[in-house]
């Protein structure tokens, strides 16, 4: 077990919560607002596949991402019409648009690029990791050095905006008229609606904001960590993200802790893999890919109950009259 290193999972961690992060904060708005996002999954693949493509012919990750961005949010309002709109099934909407963007991907992929449903190596068109000021002058001190240059320094920009996401949505969601009319829309949208709450421009606007951040997931996956698309590589993020949300109740700050431990779990599958453990030798990799599902699993089981579901999720609004 000589290869199992400690500050490679925790550096691994940070990177790996940030998907996680930006989509359970745009399922957060979403859900709190009343409708189910199952959805995630494909705004993430979508938004990854186009800021993949746009930053690769202008080599520019910010235009990549602004594209990322601008076809995350179109998804979320065609989902919007469907379940605010016409009142239709919210699951069902969900599961639609996530095959429907699963195969689409991967044929634009294939129909642009010519690369077997994936995108070319983006080379400099990725965001820089970002060095502290005085991480030279840390290096060489012991564990202080690691800390303040690894572990809070040496990533991109959209990891501390994931990071710095969280309070943001907390203040948001908690200490604003917006938040409360959120908030309302998702408990009781009868009582809201009689208290001058216009429901559904809330829930427009809840998934306006669940576009954008999701997004941001994308980018991510596509720009930053594998610096190029690959055919359905959100790889279940979309859900996980959602189990998150469960086992946050629905609350930001205890959400980001399951998004963390998500990221914890992700990074002990990578480090776990080849590693050889006294008595037991080298785990196959089919087990050890199972692990983030596995995880998913005994969570869902343990937490399900005990969470309590904004009130009115998956019920469409028909206004009394």
């Amino acid at each position: 077990m000589d290869d199992f290193n400690l500050a490679s999972i925790l550096v691994s961690t940070v990177r790996n919560a940030p998907v996680l992060i930006f989509a359970a904060m745009a399922g957060l708005f979403a859900e709190r607002s009343g409708v189910v996002d199952l959805a995630l999954e494909g705004k993430i693949l979508a938004s990854a596949f186009v800021s993949a493509a746009v930053a690769y012919v202008t080599q520019n990750p910010w235009l990549g991402m602004l594209a990322g961005i601008a076809v995350s949010v179109v998804i979320a309002l065609l989902q919007g019409f469907v379940s605010i709109t016409q009142k239709g099934n919210q699951l069902v909407c969900g599961i639609a648009l996530n095959i429907a963007i699963s195969g689409l991907t991967f044929v634009l992929a294939q129909y642009f690029f010519q690369q077997g449903g994936r995108t070319p190596d983006l080379g400099e068109a990725r965001f820089t990791e970002l060095v502290l000021p005085g991480t030279q002058l840390l290096a060489n001190v012991p564990l202080l050095g690691w800390f303040y240059g690894r572990l809070l320094g040496g990533h991109t920009i959209l990891v501390y905006l994931a990071f710095a996401l969280v309070p943001c949505v907390h203040w948001l969601l908690y200490h604003t008229s917006f938040g409360l009319r959120l908030r309302a829309v998702g408990e009781n949208p009868h009582a809201a609606d009689a208290a001058g709450v216009n429901v559904e421009q809330t829930r427009f606007m809840a998934m306006l904001c669940a576009g954008v951040l999701c997004s941001f997931s994308g980018a991510y996956l596509a720009i930053v960590q594998s610096g190029f698309f690959l055919r359905d590589m959100s790889a279940g993020n979309g859900f996980l993200a959602l189990t998150a949300l469960v086992f946050g109740n629905w609350r930001p700050l205890h959400t980001f802790f399951g998004c963390l431990m998500f990221g914890l779990f992700a990074a002990l599958q990578i480090q776990i893999e080849g590693v050889v453990f006294p008595g037991l030798g080298k785990i196959p990799g089919s087990l050890i890919q199972m692990i983030p599902y596995v995880v998913t699993v005994i969570v869902l089981a343990g937490f399900m109950a005990k969470s309590v579901a904004p009130k009115a999720i998956g019920q469409p609004f028909v206004k009394s009259r």
